[in-house]
């Protein structure tokens, strides 16, 4: 009796942890690690996790303040809106709000109209910018993430979309729209208000924010990040019928198995025998375990003298590779300078004045 006791109670935490997802991962923020994952290059349906690309385009080629009329496009709206309707004027911010808060179809057409005049051409500029990424395994058909009438829809997979949600982080306007719980939007005519449709956010106090995605092929998509303290971990599942309480565990497991390690700066010293001569234009952190700091081996190699920017160092843990950061080389004078020293330096330009 005792030992079948002892075997299911081995069996609880396994089935507590257990991730409903048909894919999913979770990255490193820092050095893009896949810290855990499933089926995480598996092409995927991706819904209004679309609209992660949508607002970042709209972001970085149009104001905040421009004030959209809405047209006659938007009659071809249709799942979840924010109810705009023709010749209502409205900001662009108003409208990317009511994208990542309420995932209004309707206000992504009317940035697709405002931001390139049509939805094809803004589709080319997300297709670009997932070229532009990395993201090798994602296409996008429309900017909103429902299927096509053929039944084609935004594909993309858990490394790719962590791919954009790690860019996207890197935007304080879009980080400031995803963490934002509710909001209020006046237009010429119209007084909205728009609580956020991301549950997670209310429940999990280390939640940076995300976005959420559903159509009947696709089922339930989510992208989030959380943070805690310097650790950023991105969460993606696609297909799971218990997305947030998944990516509540894995956030949290993983936040609490790693910790943030600068492995690079600007101190590093890259070449003993010309300390300075290189140096980096930025640090490198990673989230990794006690025992895995141990096994960092990192890779300086200068092979082009005559550009500033004259190697990379590589940074292995074990035989993975985690990052690579650029290595720049000193002008002359910088090293010449620092080599005089402070009192030579400090007399010759009391001489000169």
């Amino acid at each position: 009796m005792k030992g079948i006791i002892a075997i299911f109670l081995l069996l609880i935490p396994l089935k507590i942890s257990a991730i409903s997802a048909e894919a999913y991962i979770v990255m490193d923020a820092d050095s893009k690690r896949v810290l855990e994952g499933k089926n995480i290059d598996k092409e995927k349906l991706i819904a209004s996790t679309t609209k992660i690309m949508t607002c970042i385009i709209a972001l970085e080629n149009k104001k905040l303040d421009t004030i959209v009329k809405v047209g006659k496009e938007v009659l071809n709206a249709y799942g979840s809106a924010i109810y705009i309707t023709m010749n209502e004027q409205i900001t662009l911010k108003d409208l990317l709000y009511g994208l990542m808060l309420r995932s209004g179809n309707d206000a992504a057409i009317e940035i697709a109209y405002a931001v390139s005049g049509n939805m094809e051409n803004f589709v080319k500029k997300m297709n670009e910018k997932a070229y532009e990424l990395g993201m090798s395994h994602t296409k996008f058909l429309n900017n909103h993430g429902l299927e096509e009438k053929d039944g084609e829809g935004n594909t993309s997979t858990a490394y790719d979309m962590a791919l954009l949600m790690r860019y996207a982080l890197n935007n304080a306007v879009f980080k400031e729209i995803i963490k934002t719980k509710s909001y209020t939007a006046k237009t010429d005519g119209k007084t909205y208000v728009w609580q956020n449709k991301n549950k997670l956010l209310f429940s999990y106090n280390k939640l940076i924010g995300g976005k959420t995605g559903f159509t009947k092929k696709a089922k339930r998509t989510l992208v989030t990040s959380a943070q805690e303290n310097s650790k950023t971990t991105i969460v993606v599942t696609l297909n799971d019928g218990n997305d947030f309480a998944d990516h509540k565990n894995l956030h949290e497991r993983n936040l609490q198995k790693y910790n943030r390690v600068k492995l690079l700066d600007e101190k590093t010293v890259i070449d003993p025998e010309n300390e300075d001569k290189y140096y980096l234009k930025e640090p490198f952190y990673a989230l990794l375990t006690t025992e895995e700091q141990e096994k960092i081996k990192i890779d300086f190699q200068i092979n082009n003298q005559n550009e500033p920017e004259v190697g990379v160092a590589n940074i292995y843990l074990e035989n993975q590779l985690l990052g690579t950061v650029k290595i720049y080389k000193k002008e002359e004078q910088q090293i010449n300078n620092k080599k005089e020293g402070f009192f030579n330096r400090f007399f010759r330009w009391l001489f000169k004045w």
